[in-house]
Protein backbone atom coordinates (compact mmCIF):
# COMPACT_ATOMS: atom_id res chain seq x y z
CA UNK A 1 0.00 0.00 0.00
CA UNK A 2 0.78 3.61 -0.44
CA UNK A 3 0.80 6.84 1.36
CA UNK A 4 -1.97 8.55 1.00
CA UNK A 5 0.14 11.66 0.01
CA UNK A 6 1.59 9.51 -3.00
CA UNK A 7 1.19 10.11 -6.77
CA UNK A 8 1.06 6.84 -8.99
CA UNK A 9 4.84 6.93 -9.35
CA UNK A 10 5.53 3.27 -7.80
CA UNK A 11 2.85 1.92 -9.45
CA UNK A 12 3.91 3.25 -12.76
CA UNK A 13 7.46 2.43 -11.52
CA UNK A 14 6.70 -1.20 -11.26
CA UNK A 15 4.41 -1.39 -14.07
CA UNK A 16 7.71 -0.50 -16.27
CA UNK A 17 9.87 -3.01 -14.19
CA UNK A 18 7.84 -6.27 -14.36
CA UNK A 19 6.92 -8.79 -16.71
CA UNK A 20 3.51 -8.62 -15.23
CA UNK A 21 0.85 -5.68 -15.50
CA UNK A 22 1.24 -3.56 -12.19
CA UNK A 23 -1.96 -1.19 -11.28
CA UNK A 24 -4.13 0.43 -8.57
CA UNK A 25 -6.89 -1.70 -7.61
CA UNK A 26 -10.33 -0.42 -7.75
CA UNK A 27 -13.71 -1.08 -6.56
CA UNK A 28 -15.63 -3.98 -8.29
CA UNK A 29 -12.76 -4.40 -10.74
CA UNK A 30 -11.82 -8.29 -11.73
CA UNK A 31 -9.03 -9.94 -10.59
CA UNK A 32 -6.88 -10.83 -13.22
CA UNK A 33 -4.17 -13.46 -13.62
CA UNK A 34 -0.75 -12.10 -14.48
CA UNK A 35 -1.54 -9.03 -12.61
CA UNK A 36 -0.31 -7.12 -9.63
CA UNK A 37 -2.63 -4.49 -7.66
CA UNK A 38 -1.52 -2.33 -5.07
CA UNK A 39 -4.26 -1.22 -2.47
CA UNK A 40 -5.22 2.43 -3.11
CA UNK A 41 -3.93 4.65 0.53
CA UNK A 42 -6.76 4.54 3.41
CA UNK A 43 -9.19 1.56 1.73
CA UNK A 44 -8.65 -1.57 3.01
CA UNK A 45 -8.66 -4.12 -0.40
CA UNK A 46 -10.99 -7.32 -0.50
CA UNK A 47 -11.81 -10.04 -2.82
CA UNK A 48 -15.25 -11.16 -3.02
CA UNK A 49 -16.71 -14.47 -4.19
CA UNK A 50 -17.15 -13.15 -7.67
CA UNK A 51 -13.30 -12.71 -8.20
CA UNK A 52 -14.11 -8.79 -7.97
CA UNK A 53 -12.14 -6.55 -5.35
CA UNK A 54 -14.08 -4.58 -3.26
CA UNK A 55 -12.69 -1.31 -1.25
CA UNK A 56 -13.65 -0.51 2.28
CA UNK A 57 -13.49 2.57 4.72
CA UNK A 58 -13.95 0.27 7.48
CA UNK A 59 -11.89 0.72 10.86
CA UNK A 60 -8.43 0.34 10.85
CA UNK A 61 -7.13 -3.19 11.67
CA UNK A 62 -3.51 -3.28 13.57
CA UNK A 63 -3.29 0.35 13.10
CA UNK A 64 -3.85 0.03 9.35
CA UNK A 65 -5.76 0.67 6.39
CA UNK A 66 -5.60 -1.08 4.02
CA UNK A 67 -4.75 -4.40 6.44
CA UNK A 68 -2.78 -6.95 5.18
CA UNK A 69 -4.90 -9.35 7.02
CA UNK A 70 -8.42 -7.98 5.38
CA UNK A 71 -6.83 -8.61 1.92
CA UNK A 72 -5.56 -12.08 2.85
CA UNK A 73 -8.65 -13.50 4.72
CA UNK A 74 -11.14 -12.36 2.17
CA UNK A 75 -8.35 -13.82 -0.61
CA UNK A 76 -8.22 -17.19 1.57
CA UNK A 77 -12.19 -17.52 1.76
CA UNK A 78 -12.34 -17.13 -2.37
CA UNK A 79 -9.13 -18.54 -3.48
CA UNK A 80 -8.69 -21.69 -0.97
CA UNK A 81 -5.01 -23.78 -1.56
CA UNK A 82 -5.10 -21.89 -4.97
CA UNK A 83 -3.88 -18.50 -3.10
CA UNK A 84 -0.19 -18.00 -1.61
CA UNK A 85 0.68 -14.98 1.11
CA UNK A 86 3.80 -12.69 1.12
CA UNK A 87 4.53 -10.83 4.25
CA UNK A 88 7.12 -8.30 3.71
CA UNK A 89 8.79 -5.88 5.90
CA UNK A 90 6.47 -3.71 8.81
CA UNK A 91 6.17 -2.72 12.16
CA UNK A 92 3.13 -4.16 13.10
CA UNK A 93 1.74 -7.68 13.52
CA UNK A 94 -0.30 -6.85 10.48
CA UNK A 95 -0.96 -9.89 8.25
CA UNK A 96 -0.24 -12.68 10.76
CA UNK A 97 -3.95 -14.10 11.05
CA UNK A 98 -4.49 -13.30 7.29
CA UNK A 99 -1.60 -15.83 7.08
CA UNK A 100 -3.01 -18.05 9.59
CA UNK A 101 -6.62 -18.22 6.93
CA UNK A 102 -4.45 -18.77 4.05
CA UNK A 103 -2.63 -21.72 5.64
CA UNK A 104 -5.91 -22.99 6.85
CA UNK A 105 -6.94 -23.26 3.50
CA UNK A 106 -3.97 -25.08 2.68
CA UNK A 107 -2.54 -21.98 0.54
CA UNK A 108 0.97 -21.32 1.30
CA UNK A 109 2.67 -18.69 2.96
CA UNK A 110 6.21 -17.21 2.78
CA UNK A 111 7.77 -14.86 5.30
CA UNK A 112 10.54 -12.37 4.33
CA UNK A 113 13.59 -13.09 6.21
CA UNK A 114 13.65 -11.07 9.49
CA UNK A 115 17.31 -10.23 8.79
CA UNK A 116 16.89 -9.04 5.44
CA UNK A 117 13.95 -6.67 6.44
CA UNK A 118 13.60 -2.69 7.35
CA UNK A 119 11.29 -3.63 9.93
CA UNK A 120 10.90 -7.40 10.75
CA UNK A 121 7.63 -7.21 12.97
CA UNK A 122 5.59 -8.36 10.48
CA UNK A 123 7.68 -10.83 9.13
CA UNK A 124 8.50 -11.87 12.30
CA UNK A 125 4.95 -12.34 13.55
CA UNK A 126 3.91 -14.33 10.86
CA UNK A 127 6.94 -16.72 11.02
CA UNK A 128 6.10 -17.00 14.94
CA UNK A 129 1.97 -18.10 13.40
CA UNK A 130 3.31 -20.42 10.83
CA UNK A 131 4.82 -19.91 7.51
CA UNK A 132 6.09 -22.57 4.95
CA UNK A 133 8.87 -20.53 3.47
CA UNK A 134 11.21 -17.56 4.90
CA UNK A 135 13.00 -16.22 2.14
CA UNK A 136 16.05 -13.55 1.69
CA UNK A 137 14.48 -10.44 0.21
CA UNK A 138 17.12 -10.46 -2.71
CA UNK A 139 15.76 -14.76 -3.40
CA UNK A 140 11.71 -13.52 -3.22
CA UNK A 141 11.08 -12.70 -6.85
CA UNK A 142 13.42 -16.62 -7.76
CA UNK A 143 11.80 -18.16 -5.23
CA UNK A 144 8.10 -16.72 -7.24
CA UNK A 145 9.20 -17.65 -10.63
CA UNK A 146 9.79 -21.36 -9.31
CA UNK A 147 6.17 -21.49 -7.78
CA UNK A 148 4.96 -20.21 -10.96
CA UNK A 149 7.27 -22.93 -13.02
CA UNK A 150 5.92 -25.64 -10.85
CA UNK A 151 1.82 -24.82 -11.72
CA UNK A 152 1.44 -23.45 -8.17
CA UNK A 153 0.44 -20.17 -9.12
Amino acid sequence: HQSPDADDFLVQHFDKLCGLRVKEAEDKMPVEKGSIYFAPANYHLLIEHDKRFALSTAEKVQFSRPSIDVLFETAADVYHEHLAGLILTGASSDGTKGVEAIRNYSGFTIAQSPETAEVDTMPRSAIAAGVDAIVDLENIAPFINRMMSKGFM
